[in-house]
């Protein structure tokens, strides 16, 4: 089964009383669209985080948001092969993933593309409050491109966009 939440900014409760309620399966695969916030603090807090849901008992498979730092940036993700696809997973919590832009996902035969990122309209307020803000936080133009190459190669149909934010349609395309 395949589950469907976001933006749970590092407060999983609502995750958790899921799994208490309906009992899933390391199988089943709750999919997070964004700001999972797995990778806010950089630090402790973060791995107390990983540690307690890597004990649930399902695959939770995240899409970088803009209020996350991106898991290609942190030295301890590596990347590996999942339905069809790759993701960036670390060692000590192999069922937390995180997608990586422009991959398709075979999903029981669904094919979904992962675009994440967003812009931050709260990006002045956080950095006067002093919380965290990252500059890579929206796709860049050779992020943008390499998912348009995965969109001309797939004729532009797939079943399903895996997204934080709605993305748009390039001019060449609407």
């Amino acid at each position: 089964m395949y589950y469907v939440t976001g933006d749970t900014h590092g407060d999983f409760s609502r995750v958790e009383r899921f799994c208490e309620r309906f009992k899933p399966v390391r199988d089943d695969v709750m999919i997070i669209l964004g700001d999972a916030g797995f990778n806010y603090y950089g630090g402790k807090r973060d791995q107390r985080v990983k540690q307690r849901m890597s004990e649930m008992p399902l695959t939770i498979f995240s899409i970088y948001g803009n209020h996350e730092m991106r898991p290609g940036k942190i030295p301890s993700y590596h990347l590996a092969q999942w339905h069809g696809g790759t993701v960036f997973v670390e060692d000590a919590y192999p069922n937390l993933l995180f997608a990586v832009d422009g991959e398709v996902y075979d999903m029981d035969g669904h094919q979904t593309i992962a675009i994440g990122g967003a812009y931050s309209v709260d990006k002045y307020y956080r950095l006067e409050k002093g919380w965290n803000w990252w500059p890579d936080e929206q796709p860049t133009p050779e992020i943008k491109k390499g998912i348009e190459k995965v969109l001309d190669y797939c004729g532009w149909k797939v079943d399903a966009v895996l997204s934080h934010n709605t993305p748009t349609v390039p001019e060449n395309r609407a």
